[in-house]
């Protein structure tokens, strides 16, 4: 009897978890919403799911848009005092999440979004972004992750927080091989390649002092 073995040369696909973190603010430039929209589109064309703070306005709206436009699953975290406009009846909140997760404070909402998720994507925002930003950089230096954490830097946003980050290593406040912590992109394909093809390096910055990143 002859046995047939078929075998499957097509690489497998990993779906993952991929955090966008971004403004909630409605009135910033029209370009930041287009792009930021477009990049929900590519995260669920390529099969991943969304987290997200689940708010309808600014790049949290605008990433999340664009994931539902195509068909992709959508998680929203919020603290349970945002959704005292009923689930967004004033806007405030995306009505369209596959699934809502209710928090009882801010801090839960993060550490949620943080254990739930495989990657981070840093697009514009102020203050709760980089707070959100410092806080997976800071968890990636002390070894509590090893995921990617990818800046989108769209026109040229974030090139004042990047300059700080290198004058305080160049001022031995932060070792230079927390540098290799992250990642800096401006093209929203190259970065998701980055995050499907991410192998975590193993980087203790309090072991490495004088690395300096390639």
């Amino acid at each position: 009897m002859i046995k047939y073995i078929y075998i499957n040369l097509q690489a497998e696909v990993i779906f993952l978890n991929i955090c966008v973190f971004g403004a909630s603010s409605s009135i910033i430039d029209e370009k930041y919403i287009r792009d930021v929209e477009e990049l929900g589109k590519s995260i669920a064309g390529r099969g991943h799911n969304l987290i997200f703070g689940a708010g309808a306005s600014g790049l949290m709206g605008a990433v999340a848009r664009g994931a539902y436009e195509k068909g992709g699953n959508i998680v929203g975290v919020v603290p349970d005092f945002f959704k005292d406009d009923d689930m967004g009846v004033d806007g405030r909140l995306f009505k369209n999440c596959t699934e809502m997760v209710i928090t009882e404070s801010m801090r839960e909402r993060k550490r949620i979004m943080e254990e739930r998720s495989d990657a981070f994507i840093i697009t514009p925002g102020g203050i709760g972004t980089y707070e959100e930003f410092f806080e997976v950089f800071t968890l990636k230096q002390l070894g509590r992750h090893n995921k990617p954490i990818a800046i989108y830097n769209l026109y040229g946003y974030y090139d004042a927080m990047l300059k700080m980050l290198e004058e305080s290593t160049n001022r031995k406040f932060l070792r230079a091989a927390c540098s290799r912590l992250i990642e800096v992109f401006t093209d929203a394909d190259e970065m998701l390649d980055y995050i499907e093809n991410y192998i975590p390096e193993k980087i203790n910055v309090f072991d490495t002092k004088n690395i300096e990143k390639d």
